[in-house]
């Protein structure tokens, strides 16, 4: 996705950052005793993402943007990203139009224990039973039940919600994508570690035939099966491999009321677990 210039702009933080003693920062008193650390304070990320902006502007020009949000996590990331583009090309005069729709991305538990008794389809709608999203890869492994009519189909699932990635992707969005047809793309994800799901993510959206796709991710982690090849064009952070929340990353879906970006401890996994 990106040339080896624009991989080193990201600010790396070294595996042995241990982070801001707590009780030097203001954070919601119901999460005390949750966190371990405040990892990256709120005026640092708000520093980069002017950065971010004005990176984005050099390589756009004076063209208009399609923004593609990945909620939940992307989206404080995504409003506070696209404000700055906004803020910095008034500054310079530039009449420049974003439009923004919102995705949500979904990993399924794998369990190659199990049986298939049912042939799925690999793409399936689910227009005909009044929701909006395309499941675009299914396993029967980690269905509840399945039931196949002339009229419907009906899908009952486990998602995974603790703290691990999996390779089963569902993407759910607007019922038509078509939009992006002939425009510059730009996907906004708060967090990416093995590149999985954004590769997944990236080949849907080529599908639309767009004329540029560019990735700005917050947080980009340094785990063993990622891909250095495969970071974003724009990166904020380059983080060691923890288990990081707050500024709408969650954990089940807690913590998206912090500002700063803070490392969750073991007694927080233990109190939201799910």
């Amino acid at each position: 996705m990106a040339d080896d210039q624009r991989k080193e702009t990201g600010v790396v933080i070294k595996d042995g950052w241990s982070g801001y003693n707590l009780e030097l920062f203001n954070y919601p008193e119901h999460y005390r005793g949750d966190l371990e650390c405040v990892y990256i304070p709120h005026g640092v990320v708000m520093n980069r993402i002017e950065c971010l902006a004005r990176d984005i502007l050099e390589d756009i020009g004076h063209e208009d943007m399609m923004v593609l949000c990945v909620l939940k996590g992307g989206y404080k990331f995504c409003s506070d990203l696209v404000e700055s583009i906004k803020a910095q090309s008034r500054s310079a005069n530039r009449r420049l139009t974003t439009r923004v729709e919102f995705i949500r991305l979904k990993s399924y538990l794998y369990q190659p224990d199990c049986e298939l008794k049912t042939q799925l389809p690999q793409r399936t709608s689910a227009a005909s039973v009044g929701v909006h999203w395309v499941i675009v890869t299914v396993r029967a492994c980690v269905l509840t039940g399945y039931r196949n009519t002339s009229a419907n189909i009906f899908l009952f699932y486990i998602p995974s919600q603790n703290d691990q990635s999996t390779e089963d992707l569902q993407i759910i969005g607007p019922d038509d994508l078509s939009v992006l047809k002939g425009k510059n793309v730009l996907i906004v994800e708060a967090i990416v570690d093995t590149g999985k799901t954004m590769r997944a993510l990236l080949q849907h959206v080529d599908t639309f035939q767009p004329k540029m796709v560019r990735v700005a991710g917050l947080l980009v982690k340094r785990v063993p099966q990622g891909n250095p090849s495969e970071l974003p064009d724009y990166v904020g952070f380059v983080i060691p491999n923890r288990f990081v929340v707050g500024y709408a990353l969650d954990y089940n879906e807690y913590f998206r009321d912090l500002n700063h970006i803070c490392v969750i401890s073991e007694t927080g996994k233990q109190k939201y677990k799910v």
